[in-house]
């Protein structure tokens, strides 16, 4: 299979020899060699290059020029550079690709932009060459300024008349004619009475038609009232009913009675359908949110209630195969966006086997980029996804507001999950069910966010082995006895069509065009970041920890587990990770979302308890209080009245050695007391005294009555 936009390189000749697919028709292919000033594009067929792949003569390999720049690190000159380059290469790819792609047609067209952009025709030639070989994205027309210079050096990369109607009985009286003047006057009072936010009915617009025109005005005392005329003088109702409709206009009513919002939604004529606008798989991804109808609880605790997850997914428009999902907490933003196009093109037998589920390949075959992605305006308009746009072959085109009919594929399918998720999962809503007095459903609370993503993902493979209903079968299609399954439309298209499908040869770099970026800061437990510490082996060997100290840093994250931080060189082609230290290490594997709900839940339980520190503190400054009192009391009371300030203070060292020596005597540790307790009945008394009498007095003893005599003798002195 030949992709759009691949690398490929001969191994059969001895220079280095790589071209890149530019463009995909039903049997041809262009392609540029990645060599050269100016290289202009050249064709083969679709066959004769597959025999070369599977003779292993061309190899697919990894894009040389996929880089993740971001605008704020290039310089002014840069960006003033790349989009004078980017209009020219823009516009003529947009405008005249078939002549540039065909060699008669090609120096003519190159000539005209020439003229047109008043600029050297060689100079149209190496934009093109450039935008060409370097992946037909904006980035591709950068100048290489950052290779300029001494190596090693640090660069900077910044809108007839009608007499009336028949009467059908002679007894009915006579009505007048609807002339030009009575259509006028139909006409204005729908326009500035109907069509109002109000919305009143034709009745009420007849109403007013006959209080305007048909009706004449009395005062009954200082009220004023109308009086109708005659029959025979103002139009019936079914003549104003007939002329109200032939001289309606349904849209301009709807939206300025409703809104516009209500006409494109629910009354916009269907005249085509998606499927029609591709040429094959990969040309449309659509993409939309969702706030799931269940409510989940925490992974850690089963009794703690987490509330409504996020659903992204993501839809091919041409075979409606599911091509990415995500579930979470975190949305909708783009950090939700980031991680449904992340799992795009993700290979999705190993993403089901990280949940336990097993699949084959051949049963969710979607890891791929495509040409276009149609998505709501938010999440998808802002620094990150200009840095996805600017660095890869791929175009954002996002929808009005309030309008979920543009992206109905996407939309249907959140709407059947949500059906089958009320039916079958405790915690789901059902407000319609509900009575005053039935049991809140929130309380049956009873799947976490993993168990979650598990019933997300068997719906997903269940509708990609459901018949799509109205699916516009082409003819060949029903020769080949197609059955409209969007896994059988996926492959059909890929093996009949066109198509835009990519692929992502290094993933990491296409992540650092995705993650969203924050701050941390480098401290000397780590580098902090939502409360986490991170290290790396960079950080250790330069000495962060003691020369950058106190700094911050620009690094880029991944919120679904927290394992580990990166921090993007200048270079865009490179970044260095940061792991978990052990003081944070217990938070390994987890969810970005959960860890910041224990953060907060160890705030609250801090709260909770400062009241009861405060109690605590103040209720030991009262007994510390209460015991000094007691304490002064006593030293009042025993205070000797005739005593000088020498006499007070000296001996405190004896006083000391006597105050030790009492407490010893209380402090020391008697093992021998449980002893003779135990042995009492069975020693003898006499031999008992005799151990008494024989026992002679500690030399400590008579140290303390010493000390005690002498501390007498200065207190009676």
């Amino acid at each position: 299979m030949i992709f759009y936009n691949q690398v490929y390189q001969y191994t059969h000749k001895e220079e280095k020899s790589r071209m890149r697919i530019i463009e995909l028709e039903s049997s041809i292919v262009y392609f540029v060699d990645l060599h050269g000033d100016t290289s202009m594009p050249k064709n083969t067929l679709i066959e004769d290059l597959e025999n070369e792949i599977e003779a292993d003569l061309l190899l697919p390999i990894s894009d040389p020029f996929l880089k993740s720049y971001s605008d704020k690190d290039l310089t002014d000159k840069q960006i003033q550079k790349r989009e004078e380059d980017w209009r020219v290469a823009s516009i003529g790819w947009e405008n005249y690709k078939e002549q540039l792609l065909d060699k008669k047609t090609r120096e003519a067209t190159l000539q005209q932009l020439a003229e047109q952009f008043e600029i050297p025709k060689i100079k149209v030639k190496r934009i093109f060459s450039r935008f060409w070989q370097r992946g037909l994205n904006k980035n591709a027309l950068l100048p290489d300024y950052m290779y300029s210079g001494g190596k090693g050096k640090e660069k900077r990369l910044s809108e007839q008349s009608n007499i009336g109607r028949k009467k059908k009985y002679n007894s009915f009286k006579q009505r007048i004619s609807i002339t030009d003047s009575v259509k006028k006057q139909i006409l204005y009072v729908i326009k500035t009475f109907y069509r109002k936010k109000n919305q009143p009915t034709i009745q009420d617009t007849y109403d007013y038609l006959l209080n305007e025109y048909y009706s004449d005005s009395y005062y009954e005392g200082n009220v004023l009232k109308y009086r109708v005329w005659d029959d025979s003088r103002i139009p019936s109702y079914d003549q104003f009913y007939y002329w109200f409709k032939k001289l309606e206009d349904p849209k301009l009513d709807i939206q300025l009675r409703q809104s516009d919002k209500e006409f494109n939604l629910n009354h916009r004529p269907l005249l085509s359908n998606t499927a029609l606008e591709t040429d094959g798989p990969g040309t449309r991804f659509q993409v939309d949110a969702t706030i799931a109808d269940i409510y989940l609880v925490s992974s850690f605790d089963r009794n703690l209630i987490i509330g409504r997850p996020v659903v992204y997914g993501i839809v091919d428009v041409y075979s409606r195969l599911m091509t990415g999902v995500y579930v979470g907490l975190e949305g909708p933003s783009w950090v939700g966006a980031m991680m449904a196009l992340d799992n795009m093109i993700t290979d999705k037998q190993g993403f089901c086997a990280r949940y336990g589920i097993d699949i084959g390949e051949e049963q969710w075959p979607a890891h791929h980029l495509p040409g276009i992605i149609i998505a709501d305006r938010g999440e998808f308009e802002g620094y990150s996804v200009e840095n996805l746009i600017n660095n890869s072959n791929l175009k954002i085109e996002n929808t009005s507001p309030y309008r979920g009919d543009l992206k109905g594929i996407i939309e249907r399918q959140f709407r059947t999950m949500n059906g089958r998720i009320k039916r079958l999962s405790p915690g789901a809503i059902q407000k319609e069910f509900r009575e005053r007095g039935d049991r809140d459903y929130r309380l049956d609370a009873t799947l976490n966010l993993n168990e979650f993503t598990q019933v997300i993902i068997h719906l997903m493979l269940e509708h990609n082995n459901k018949i799509v209903d109205k699916y516009p079968l082409e003819k060949k299609m029903i020769v080949d006895q197609l059955v409209a399954r969007p896994l059988n439309l996926w492959n059909w298209g890929i093996e009949n069509k066109k198509g835009r499908l990519q692929i992502v040869d290094n993933r990491n770099i296409f992540r650092l065009n995705l993650l969203p970026k924050a701050k941390a800061r480098i401290t000397r437990s780590g580098i902090r970041f939502k409360g986490l510490s991170y290290g790396s082996e960079k950080a250790i060997n330069e000495q962060w920890y003691l020369k950058k100290r106190g700094e911050s840093l620009e690094i880029v994250y991944d919120p679904r587990q927290v394992n580990q931080i990166y921090i993007p060189y200048v270079n865009g082609s490179n970044y260095d990770t940061c792991y978990l230290l052990e003081t944070s290490i217990q938070y390994k594997g987890d969810y970005l979302e959960e860890v910041e709900f224990y953060k907060e839940l160890q705030q609250e339980a801090k709260a909770q308890e400062k009241r009861k520190q405060i109690d605590n503190r103040i209720n030991t400054n009262s007994a510390i209080r209460s015991i000094i009192k007691q304490a002064a009391k006593e030293k009042k009371d025993s205070e000797v009245i005739h005593i000088s300030k020498s006499e007070y203070l000296k001996d405190i060292r004896a006083n000391r050695q006597a105050e030790k020596l009492m407490n010893r005597e209380q402090e020391n540790f008697d093992l021998t007391s449980v002893a003779d307790q135990k042995k009492a009945n069975v020693i003898d008394t006499n031999v008992q005294e005799n151990l008494q009498e024989e026992t002679p007095k500690k030399p400590s003893s008579r140290l303390m009555e010493k000390l005690k005599r002498k501390r007498d003798e200065e207190y009676e002195k």
